[in-house]
Order: C-alpha cells, then structure tokens, then sequence
C-alpha cells in the first residue's frame, strides 16, 4: 500500500493505482526531466568507476591492450615510498585543515552573528576568497609566500620591531587591568575585556610606545632580511615539509569563510529561549557557547566536519600548481598520485597503477567519513 498526503489528510493508494495512465504520465515527464542528469551520472560517474576498477587489475598505459595482472597494482602500491609518503601527508592534511578550518570557522560565525554596525561588509568581503579562483587565490599565495614576498617580509618587520610589539602587548595589559581594578574598587562591574576599557587601553599603549621611540628608549633592531624558502625547500617544521604547511594555511584561509556561511545559518535558527534559560541560571558567555549553542548545532557541525574531510582527503588543484616548484616528495598527496602517474611521471602512463591509487582513495575517503560519523561529532542535535 502506498500513503500519499493530501492537505491535513492522509489517503492510502493501492499499488494498482500507480499503473492509471495519469500516473504514468507524471512519472515520465519526471523521468524525461532527470534523463540529462541520470545520463551525466551513467557516463560520468558509474561507467568511469567500472572502468577504473577494471584497469585497477590490469597493466596498461593508454597504447597497448590491457593485460591482466590481478591484485599487482595494489601490492605495488604499498611497495612505493611515494605512496606511503602520499598517504602520510593526506592523512596529516585532512586532520590538520578540517580542525582548524571547522574551529575557525565556528569562531566566525559567533563573531558576526552579533548585531555590530558593519557586520554586513565584513561578511561579504571575507567571504570573497571562497568564492574567487582557486587557481588564482593559489598564484597570488606563491606570490606572498616568495623568498622576497609579503610573508618574509612582514617578518623582518616583526623581527627589527619586536621591543615595539611587546612594549604595546605589556602596556595594554597594565592599562587594562589598572581600569578594571579601579572600576571594581568603586563598586562598578567591569569585564576585563570590557570593549570601552580596552578601547582606552589600547590607545594609552599605543601613545606610550610612540613617546618612547621619540625619546630614544626604543629603537629599531638591525636584522638581516628573513628570506625563508617557503615552497621550494624540503625543510621541515614539527615533522611537516614547510611547502605543505604553507599549502594547509592556504586551503583554511580559503575554506574558512564557506563553512563559516553554513555555521551562521545554523546559529541563527539555535531557539533564543535556551540562552534565557541559561541566562536565568547564572551561565556565562563562554559557558552558554559550550552548552547551549554546540549541542544544538551538532548536525551543522556534522555536515561542515564531513565536508571538510571529504575536501581535504580529496584535494589536488593546490598541490598541482605548486608542484612545480615545490619538491614533489615535501606536497605530494594521494590525489596528485593519482595524476602524477598518469601525466607526470616523465614515462609511459600508470593507468593501473593510478587506477588502484584512485580506488584506494575513494575507499579511505569513505571509511574516514564513516569512523568520523561513529566516534566523532554525530549529526544528533540536542533534541535528540
């Protein structure tokens, strides 16, 4: 039987009912609707799988005829350092970036929930690299990241004005916590992040640092140019090849703003009578962010976390670009695998080869995303 809803009620149709011409009409006119995108998925998709999982056992490089040679390629894969080292560093790519970028992003997207004047253009305008090129955003990032760019170059200036900064960075402090000391004494409730307070604190700091390079108490520290190598060395940091740390700030800066967009839609449809209810109760800010407004946005967070392993397990244009002039072994990852052995080995096509690296891929992917979904965040909101 079949239960069809009509209005505020409910009819029950016999499954004979479904053959009525009528029905048929219906169901062909939809079915001539999906047909370009059921023909896309036929050809794009469940042909080209079949025909990777058939070249995956096969030998074969675009020329000859393929030969059979069973479970080869996928022994051979684990035989391959570049494989392991592709595997590695996907594996390090997909926990580093989906962590950051979900924390950032749901940093964001507490910040502009709030009503502030502005707050419209500073959606908008950081939102703008994830929505550009990603070819072109990766390019202008090369450009930053040269040995004579932007990024060295605004670390000779925190190198020559260190004294400045932490001259700022101490008088702030002092200010703040003199002003909120001296609220509190006069029995007047003061935060000591108080916007007004920190406001004035960062002025005072501010012109006290200006009065002391003025008076010669500081001065500027003669360094030599810091000229890192960001892409093109095989130097590491924390176990990490510096090219591949550079390509991971990258990829948040870009994906930030995306997963920030779909955690602002989730925070606004977060029931305003949870935080007065935890408001009633004495809670803090910090205190209504972790046990109201997290576990009602559990399912946003599922589906961003997802996304985001799904994105960074998967990701190849960045690494394509930047491999020519980084050093394959320091940003090779699984993707790039499987397009280095088809088109950049400098030999004949591995299409088996990268067929299997491919299929491998696609199962890590799901395995991830399962294990993600089972000791991970779930997409059970507090409701359930």
């Amino acid at each position: 039987m079949v239960r069809t809803v009509l209005g505020k009620g409910v009819r029950t149709l016999h499954p004979l009912a479904l053959l009525k011409p009528q029905v048929l009409e219906e169901a062909g006119v939809a079915f001539i609707l999906l047909l370009p995108l059921l023909w896309t998925l036929a050809v794009a998709f469940a042909y080209a799988f079949g025909r990777a999982v058939y070249f995956s056992f096969t030998d074969y490089d675009l020329f000859k005829t393929p030969e059979w040679v069973g479970l080869r390629n996928y022994t051979q894969l684990f035989k391959d350092y570049r494989f392991i080292l592709a595997f590695i560093h996907t594996l390090t790519y997909a926990g580093i970036v989906t962590t950051f970028q979900t924390a950032l992003a749901l940093l964001l997207a507490v910040v502009v929930n709030r009503k502030i004047r502005g707050m419209t253009f500073f959606r908008a305008s950081y939102y703008v690299p994830s929505i550009s090129s990603s070819i072109v955003i990766t390019l202008i990032f090369m450009w930053l990241v040269h040995r004579k760019g932007m990024v060295n170059f605004a670390l000779t200036a925190i190198h020559q004005y260190h004294r400045h900064i932490l001259l700022f960075l101490a008088l702030v402090v002092i200010l703040q916590a003199i002003q909120v000391l001296w609220e509190r004494r006069h029995r007047l409730p003061a935060h000591p992040l108080d916007p007004v307070l920190l406001l004035i604190s960062l002025l005072g700091a501010t012109l006290g640092v200006v009065v002391a390079s003025w008076t010669g108490l500081l001065g500027v520290a003669q360094v030599s140019p810091v000229e890192i190598s960001w892409l093109t060395t095989e130097r590491k940091f924390l176990g990490i090849p510096l090219p591949f740390l550079s390509i991971m700030a990258l990829n948040i800066w870009t994906t930030v703003p995306t997963f920030m967009v779909i955690f602002l839609a989730g925070l606004q449809d977060v029931p305003r009578e949870l935080y007065e209810v935890a408001e009633l109760d004495g809670a803090t800010y910090w205190q209504k962010l972790w046990y109201v407004t997290i576990p009602a946005i559990k399912p946003v967070m599922f589906l961003v976390v997802t996304l985001g392993l799904i994105g960074t397990l998967q990701v190849f244009d960045q690494i394509a670009i930047t491999a020519g002039v980084a050093p394959l072994n320091s940003v090779i990852t699984l993707a790039y695998y499987v397009y280095w052995n088809f088109f950049g080995s400098g030999t004949l096509p591995k299409v088996g080869l990268a067929s299997a690296a491919a299929l491998f891929l696609a199962l890590l992917t799901l395995v991830v995303v399962l294990l993600q979904r089972r000791f991970g965040i779930s997409e059970k909101g507090w409701y359930s």
